[in-house]
C-alpha cells in the first residue's frame, strides 16, 4: 500500500507534465524562497497552543479548549479545496479517523477559506471531522504559518483560473505553511509537522504513532 507523499509526487508528476513552465517555475520559486530566507514556520514542540473560535463548514463555532477538554486534538492546517494536494490529505486522514477516535482524539482541519468553501471541500471528500474557515489567516498567523502569496505566483494562478478571492475572500491572498500538531489536554503541542514543501505532508501512520506516544 502507498503512502500519502508516494501518492502526492504521483499528483505532482502528473501536474508537473501538463502545467505551464512559468507556473511550475513561480511556484518552485516560492518554496525555495521559503526554505532558503531562514524563516522558521509553525510554533515548536511544548509551546502552547493559541486557543482559537472559528466556524465550521455550516456555520457552527468550535473553540479548540473546548475540544481539548475532551481528548487530545490533531490540528491540520491546508491550504484550500482547490488544491489537489490538500484534498488528497483530507481524504487520507479521514480514512484513519476511526483509529485516531479510538485512541480518544479527535480532528480539526483550518484553512483560509469561506465557510461555502469549507463545505465544498467536506461534501466532496466526505469528511466526517471539523473543517474550520480561518478566513483573515488570523489563527494560522497565531501558529506562525501564514504567509502572503507573492505576486508573481499570484499572477500564475490566476492564469489558470484559481482566484484565491473566490475561496477565501476578496484580495484575501493569504496561505498557511502546510502544518499538523498534535496537541494534548493541557494545550501543549506535543509533536509538530511544518513544512513549506507543500508537496509533502504529514503521514496518516505518523499521527497514530505520535497519539500513541502522548
Amino acid at each position: 500500500m502507498s503512502t500519502l507523499n508516494t501518492q502526492l509526487e504521483q499528483i505532482a508528476t502528473e501536474f508537473r507534465a501538463q502545467a505551464p513552465v512559468s507556473f511550475l517555475a513561480a511556484v518552485e520559486g516560492s518554496i525555495q524562497q521559503q526554505l532558503a530566507q531562514g524563516s522558521v514556520y509553525g510554533l515548536t514542540v511544548g509551546a502552547k497552543a493559541p486557543d482559537f473560535k472559528l466556524v465550521n463548514a455550516v456555520g457552527a463555532t468550535v473553540n479548540l479548549y473546548e475540544q481539548l477538554d475532551q481528548g487530545p486534538v490533531v490540528l491540520t492546517f491546508y491550504r484550500g479545496t482547490w488544491c489537489p494536494y490538500c484534498n488528497r490529505q483530507l481524504r487520507a486522514y479521514q480514512e484513519i479517523l476511526p483509529d485516531l477516535q479510538a485512541l480518544g482524539a479527535q480532528l480539526i482541519a483550518v484553512s483560509p477559506q469561506l465557510p461555502d468553501s469549507s463545505l465544498s471541500m467536506v461534501e466532496k471528500n466526505e469528511l466526517s471531522f471539523q473543517v474550520l474557515s480561518d478566513t483573515r489567516g488570523l489563527v494560522a498567523a497565531k501558529y506562525n504559518l501564514l504567509f502572503d502569496v507573492p505576486q508573481d505566483l499570484r499572477e500564475q494562478f490566476v492564469s489558470l483560473g484559481i482566484d484565491l478571492g473566490d475561496y477565501n475572500g476578496p484580495d484575501s491572498w493569504v496561505l498557511p505553511v502546510p502544518a499538523t500538531f498534535m496537541i494534548d489536554e493541557t494545550a501543549i503541542i506535543r509533536h509538530a509537522y511544518v513544512n513549506p514543501n507543500f508537496l509533502q505532508r504529514m503521514e496518516p501512520d505518523e499521527i497514530l504513532s505520535a497519539l500513541r506516544a502522548l
